[in-house]
């Protein structure tokens, strides 16, 4: 039993940070607490956090390489305040530039805008140790002691990683399986054998599963990249690279849609199919989280309720078979390829079989840039009001301005908490903006309440060293999903930590108002400097998504000609086609949001939202079926028809950029629905299945063009 304890504490995500944050912190404790050290303290805390801040999940290798970076960028950082602390004016100028140029940085990859921020943060905890103790050692002593932290935290780090090389891909391979077994529950929903079901309120839920479970995808597959190199031989690389592409595979068939569900349960109202069916979607979901715990704690697995869900699913189609004057026989075609791909499905969730070629060719696309230069130029590339990291780097710069110049004028001495909580608060979008302001306002107050009973209540020093430690490590542990919690722990590290360089009481008061001041110069700036009124940029995120969707239907419709092969031409086109779509929905989440959506139509958000799940559902259906069709004459219309759909895909993706109409050709999409009822099929199952898949995507043309001429004209 307590090894089973101690098993479930070691695979807690968060489990490896704390650790390593309370080794850390002890150290520079020990040094500084019980040593004759206590004026470094301060610095060597902060540099500890920043580094802890500024970590990627990289190979031990990478990591090196990104340690050295950081500490670099930690040191110039941190020089530059000290040379220009007194320097008024300029200091000022510097603090409305260096965010900027900070937050621009973060476009050449998610490694770069991880350091970018924790640089950010290191300037700021360098001005607040300069404001709290100002002395007159060399200008370097600071920024030295700032960067020593930063290195002993680093250098623990890598250790770690270079012990337990596979237990990061391990953790990201279970997020995303947990989070494809939250996407298959919502899925679930939609087979409710009930006809009152909210299919809005479905889909909407459905769309922001989707959404984590693309960004899941995304995080595994950056985990596996790193650690990809040189170790391809390696039994375990080879086995998480196994899982990960079987994830793109399930991913690919739980998102598919092979007819509107509703039709179906009205058709199939008093048969038990769609409960059955139900029920296997929902045994899936937990077979996938069954694999999730099994990478955490090297549990056995065992498929029970997935096979008797497929077994009684099975039973009930081939009863329903069997009635031939039963409702809803002309649909039966429709819930058999709905079987089979249910059956695939659990088959590829219970065995964690890629699909054939995939781990053969064993490549993944690395996002990083490939030199210097490519991440000047994606930088570069950024460089226009329209883009939402230029606008997000303009407010954050200004609002550092502004927030320097109120502290000058209203708060002068302990004022650089101001800084701190606008760089913490100022997000990208209005939504998280005013979700962090209230976040940090409400876990600020709480933790310094806490923090003044625990200098009441445990006067000594020692004790209260390590209760610092306590707090650090519990900062770390809840920062992702707790974050009021995290807030309030990291104003009671800062309380207990000041305190044993001065009075800690005395930190009270003016951290909790410069809170508030910096919260709202936060919310200011989200409010009046280039606002990203989300509901403004829908047509921008739905031409992304049709470019992509139209690239993705092209590449499916290659495997149909030449034999199905995950390559990675393939998962590429697949990959940018989810990550379109999932960009819709979080963009109509935020949208919805801000003030200014909320004046604007829902509805339309809302039906541009619809549009991308409807494609990329009926996309994902036609790649969940590939194989090789033979050549005639039927074949060259579905062809035919499929590149027809990926044009105007294309097309209409280019003409909502450019603010004009989508392009229509009513007569010639009516023949070729009429050639595709008109086409003969056979036996042939595969060419009913694509013939029904595109037949829908010709009548949803419609529906897109008017959601398009709708954000033409707002």
């Amino acid at each position: 039993m307590r090894w089973h304890r101690l098993q479930y504490l070691l695979a807690f995500e968060r489990f490896a940070d704390a650790l390593r944050v309370f080794a850390a912190l002890a150290g520079v404790m020990l040094y500084a607490g019980l040593g004759d050290n206590v004026r470094e303290l301060i610095p060597l805390m902060l540099g500890v956090i920043a580094a802890a801040i500024a970590e990627t999940d990289d190979s031990w290798r990478r990591r090196a390489t990104a340690l050295a970076v950081t500490l670099l960028c930690f040191a110039l950082a941190a020089l530059l305040v000290q040379l220009l602390f007194e320097r008024t004016l300029v200091f000022g100028v510097a603090l409305a530039l260096g965010p900027f140029v900070l937050v621009m940085m973060g476009a050449a990859s998610p490694r770069y805008a991880t350091i970018s921020n924790a640089t950010l943060l290191l300037a700021v905890y360098g001005m607040i140790g300069r404001d709290q103790h100002p002395v007159t050692d060399a200008f370097w002593y600071q920024p030295a002691l700032l960067v020593a932290g930063a290195g002993w935290y680093g250098l623990l780090s890598l250790a770690w990683n270079a012990v337990f090389v596979h237990r990061p891909v391990r953790h990201a391979l279970a997020r995303l399986y947990d989070a494809l077994g939250d996407y298959l529950d919502c899925k679930a929903r939609l087979f409710e054998p009930s006809r009152g079901v909210d299919i809005v309120a479905c889909r909407n839920a459905l769309a922001h599963a989707n959404a984590a479970v693309v960004a899941a995808l995304n995080e595994a597959r950056l985990a596996l990249i790193d650690r990809l190199d040189g170790r391809r031989s390696r039994s375990a690389m080879n086995e998480n690279l196994r899982l990960y592409l079987a994830a793109q595979d399930i991913h690919e068939r739980a998102a598919s849609s092979h007819h509107p569900y509703s039709r179906l349960t009205h058709a199939f109202f008093h048969s038990d199919l769609m409960f059955r069916a139900q029920r296997l979607v929902t045994a899936v979901a937990g077979a996938c989280r069954q694999r999730a715990a099994g990478l955490r704690y090297q549990n056995s697995l065992g498929f029970t309720a997935v096979n008797t869900a497929r077994h009684e699913f099975d039973a009930a189609l081939a009863y329903q078979r069997e009635r031939e004057n039963a409702p809803g026989r002309e649909l039966l075609t429709v819930v058999e390829e709905l079987a089979d791909n249910l059956d695939s499905l659990a088959e590829r969730v219970a065995t964690a079989k890629a699909p054939a070629g995939q781990v053969d060719e064993g490549r993944l696309q690395n996002p990083a840039p490939a030199s210097f230069g490519e991440g000047l130029r994606r930088a570069a590339v950024e460089l226009t009001p329209a883009s939402a990291r230029f606008r997000h780097g303009l407010r954050l710069g200004l609002a550092m301005l502004v927030g320097y110049a109120v502290l000058k004028i209203v708060h002068p001495e302990q004022g650089y908490w101001i800084l701190l909580t606008v760089m913490l608060v100022c997000q990208p979008d209005y939504g998280a903006t005013r979700k962090r302001a209230i976040q940090r306002v409400g876990g600020t107050a709480l933790g310094l309440i806490v923090g003044w009973a625990l200098l009441k209540l445990f006067p000594g020093s020692e004790i209260q060293l390590l209760l610092t430690v306590a707090a650090g490590v519990t900062f770390f542990a809840t920062r992702f999903r707790r974050y009021v919690v995290a807030a309030a722990a990291i104003s009671v590290l800062v309380l207990l930590a000041f305190n044993q360089v001065g009075n800690g009481f005395d930190l009270i008061m003016p951290r909790l108002l410069d809170t508030l001041i910096g919260g709202a110069i936060a919310f200011a700036a989200m409010r009046l400097v280039l606002p990203d009124w989300r509901s403004r940029e829908l047509h921008q995120r739905l031409a992304d998504a049709l470019a992509a969707n139209g690239r993705y239907l092209r590449a499916i419709f290659v495997q149909y000609r030449h034999g199905k092969r995950d390559d990675l031409d393939y998962r590429i086109a697949r990959r940018d086609a989810h990550n379109a779509d999932a960009s819709v929905s979080t963009h109509v989440s935020s949208a919805l949001k801000d003030p200014h959506g909320a004046r604007a139509d829902s509805k339309q958000a809302l039906a541009v939202l619809a549009s991308a799940q409807t494609l990329i559902a009926h996309l994902s259906t036609l790649g969940a079926h590939r194989q090789v069709l033979s050549a005639h004459a039927g074949n060259t219309l579905l062809e035919q028809v499929a590149s027809y759909i990926a044009d105007t895909l294309q097309e209409a993706g280019h003409a909502l950029v450019r603010g004009e109409p989508m392009p229509v050709d009513s007569e010639y999409e009516q023949s070729l629905r009429e050639a595709l009822m008109a086409m003969p099929l056979g036996e042939s199952e595969p060419q009913r299945l694509i013939r029904g898949q595109l037949a829908q995507l010709l009548d949803e043309l419609p529906r897109l063009r008017r959601v398009g001429q709708a954000l033409v004209r707002y």
